[in-house]
């Protein structure tokens, strides 16, 4: 890393989009060397974490999560808010690229001095988020970002596991033809806080309502998430800024329920101890690589999985045994 890591540190908390970008960077690397790197400066900036709303927003791709992102920003901004955007593109699963075009998509944002657009990889790491973004945003909020709104890849059921990293889970949601509740899974449904209906007009305000009455029924059927707190559904458009300004109070209202119950950093430390067990899995499946002989043990019980000689989940067990004896 060519950058000191007290650099970094500094330009984190001045707010140096430049340099922001350069340590997310070197968070995201795979390097032990880096990851050394990163985890002192993520030990420095801890104290200055924690102070921003986290939200993540999915929805099938083409529901307009860009657009939407790029037009609350700017309505977060005016309303002399600081905002992060982690846009998180799918990798390919064949050599891990990614599109990473979303500053193309929110270039109106992109502009403003108090917006930081970052998008990452996935690479292949289920839950619509990438492995680091929890990290990520721990940096953009010690550099004072008030919002953290998180893109997600928007791919089906696995996509619930944004809901472990943020404080308000928003669905965006399109009007189609048929069954408006068809290929809503059940998991996202239960996951969220809020639903915004984007890309209304006149031409489809009946067929948004109705919509809306359909999912108000079917969330009347499932487990409350939070205590108090009914699922509003708006209605809206992005690209037309409107019902953004209620989508905005919803998520202050929601917030601020959360934390006059107790339940805010309840659920921030449970996210935290999640963060701590994927990382425990991470670092012992890279001290079993480091090891010759643990190494040699791992190949043989993957291979007799990927050969289908034994079950995978025997193997993995067998593994463990050697690997903690």
């Amino acid at each position: 890393m060519k950058i000191p890591i007290s650099d970094l540190i500094v330009g984190i908390k001045s707010g140096d989009k430049r340099l922001i970008g350069k340590a997310i960077t070197l968070v995201e690397s795979k390097k032990p060397e880096h990851r050394d790197q990163a985890d002192e400066l993520l030990k420095e900036i801890m104290p200055q974490t924690g102070n921003s709303v986290r939200i993540g927003i999915t929805g099938v791709p083409g529901a307009g999560k860009s657009t939407f992102i790029e037009s609350f920003g700017k309505l977060a901004i005016s309303n002399g808010k600081k905002v992060a955007v982690l846009a998180i593109d799918p990798s390919s699963s064949v050599n891990k690229g990614s599109i990473l075009g979303d500053k193309t998509r929110m270039e109106e944002l992109a502009k403003e001095d108090n917006a930081f657009i970052r998008p990452s990889p996935s690479s292949g790491f289920l839950g619509g988020v990438a492995n680091t973004t929890f990290e990520t945003m721990l940096i953009c909020e010690a550099a004072g970002y008030d919002f953290i709104l998180i893109e997600t890849v928007g791919v089906g059921q696995s996509e619930v596991l944004v809901s472990d990293i943020t404080d308000v889970f928003l669905f965006l949601k399109i009007i189609g033809g048929g069954d408006e509740l068809q290929g809503i899974k059940r998991g996202i449904m239960e996951m969220v806080d809020l639903i915004f209906i984007n890309k209304v007009d006149a031409e489809n305000l009946q067929k948004a309502k109705n919509t809306k009455a359909e999912l108000l029924r079917a969330m009347h059927f499932l487990p409350e998430k939070e205590k108090g707190w009914k699922v509003p559904v708006l209605l809206g458009s992005a690209l037309n800024d409107e019902g953004l300004e209620e989508v905005f109070n919803k998520i202050s209202d929601f917030i601020s329920l959360k934390k006059s119950s107790g339940r805010f950093m309840a659920v921030r430390k449970t996210q935290a101890e999640k963060r701590f067990e994927y990382w425990v899995q991470e670092y012992i499946l890279q001290k079993t690589k480091q090891e010759n002989a643990l190494e040699e043990a791992f190949i043989s019980h993957k291979k007799k999985a990927s050969e289908l000689q034994a079950n995978p989940s025997t193997e993995a067990k067998l593994f463990v045994e050697k690997l903690l004896s």
